[in-house]
């Protein structure tokens, strides 16, 4: 599940080496912590946060076939 999260976060940002993805595993949910370079935060969130939002509705789809929610950060360095 990660992996297709980093894809899609990779896909939008122009500095690749500074994207870390953290996961943290629960036994019912999972977290995703993503920090961006400041200058692509706002390729991530997209206007009015669709782009955001449509991370976190393709991140559900897939964890509703393991059964966990899952929750997208988007944190500031």
């Amino acid at each position: 599940m990660k992996e297709i999260l980093e894809t899609m976060i990779l896909n939008l940002v122009d500095d690749k080496e500074s994207v870390e993805i953290k996961e943290t595993d629960n036994e019912k949910s999972i977290i995703f912590e993503i920090k961006v370079a400041d200058k692509d935060m706002g390729k991530v969130i997209g206007r009015q946060g669709k782009i955001a939002k449509s991370i976190r509705t393709v991140m559900n789809a897939v964890a509703g076939k393991q059964r966990k929610k899952v929750s997208v950060e988007f944190i500031e360095e």
